[in-house]
């Protein structure tokens, strides 16, 4: 289902040096002491009027990524785009965001103002009590995740979806020059991690399966956060028939396909893995792996303080009291214990 909502502001907006400044503004924030930011800033307006006249005169072209590889939270390829590519995809974001936020439904939460982790997993709490009637009845969830996500992202396919939304050629010729360049495996497919718009592009892609669910689905209980995806019903029967739905819609619309190993329904009663979190109905505890992750990251860290209490701060989402009381040991203690 699309929503006809109409785009206010044009490519001369996204272009505009105007919003190229306030890009600027917002891509620096925490890179200051990057050695290509700076470089790029010595010299910053001279570069700014150079992007912003190759966008006027259409001459813009993307640059090659730089790849480097991510564990953590699990192995992850990464693709980093030059500097002025990146200001560029800021000037993109700042203005379709707001626009296409308003047309995804309110149970999406990756990647969105006012969202995030902790606003998806207390809706999953608020979801197991309304279907299992304050615990009184059994509450089966089934569980999903989307085999490589983001290396699976068809390019026509999303270009067919933006054109639906935006009628503007030449917004939309930008928007082709940032799709196309990158591909994973083949080329026309997969999005970089890494890039601004990436975030933006899986919601839009994604927007189509959460409008599907709900409208065709008729799912009143259904979360997603990126590729992970949950749908909650006191009938286990009603969620088993959805399966075969889920995988047609996926594969015939979207070029995607579910992970194999990553699709089960369970009841909430026997905990459910989600976002990183086994959740229960009333508590939700700190996946093994999580933990173990955890411990590593501080002890590679040296104990760091900036470190520890960025984990404090996710694990006062749950019920953690004795693994903070772990952590919260002096650093010398700690990486001693984990030496």
């Amino acid at each position: 289902m699309i929503h006809k909502i109409s785009l206010s502001y044009s490519y001369h907006d996204i272009i505009s040096m105007k919003n190229l400044l306030e890009a600027w503004k917002e891509f620096k924030k925490g890179k200051k002491f990057k050695k290509d930011v700076q470089e790029f800033e010595l010299n910053l307006m001279e570069n700014i009027i150079s992007l912003h006249n190759d966008l006027v005169s259409k001459t813009y072209k993307h640059s090659e990524y730089t790849p480097f590889n991510i564990s953590d939270p699990k192995p992850r390829n990464i693709h980093k785009a030059v500097v002025r590519d990146r200001l560029l995809h800021h000037a993109i974001y700042r203005i379709l965001y707001p626009f296409f936020d308003r047309t995804f439904i309110a149970d999406s939460y990756s990647c969105r103002l006012n969202k995030g982790t902790l606003k998806a997993i207390n809706r999953f709490r608020t979801f197991a009590y309304k279907v299992s009637k304050n615990n009184t009845k059994t509450c089966w969830v089934l569980k999903c995740d989307i085999r490589k996500f983001f290396a699976s992202v068809d390019h026509i396919s999303l270009r067919y979806i933006v054109v639906k939304y935006i009628s503007d050629k030449d917004t939309n010729w930008l928007l082709n020059q940032v799709i196309n360049s990158f591909h994973s495996t083949k080329p026309g497919v997969g999005l970089p991690l890494g890039n601004l718009t990436s975030q933006l592009f899986v919601n839009i892609y994604m927007n189509q399966f959460d409008q599907f669910t709900k409208h065709k689905l008729k799912a009143e209980y259904y979360i997603r956060y990126a590729d992970d995806f949950v749908l909650f019903s006191s009938n286990k029967q009603e969620l088993e028939n959805v399966i075969p739905k889920i995988n047609s819609f996926l594969n015939g619309k979207l070029k995607l396909t579910l992970h194999p190993d990553k699709v089960y329904i369970k009841t909430i009663a026997s905990g459910v893995d989600f976002l990183g979190w086994v959740n229960f109905t009333d508590h939700r505890v700190l996946r093994t792996v999580t933990k173990r992750r955890m411990l590593k990251s501080i002890k590679q860290n040296n104990g760091k303080s900036k470190t520890i209490q960025s984990y404090l701060g996710l694990l006062g989402y749950g019920n953690a009291r004795k693994l903070i009381h772990e952590i919260v040991q002096t650093p010398e203690e700690l990486l001693d214990r984990l030496s």
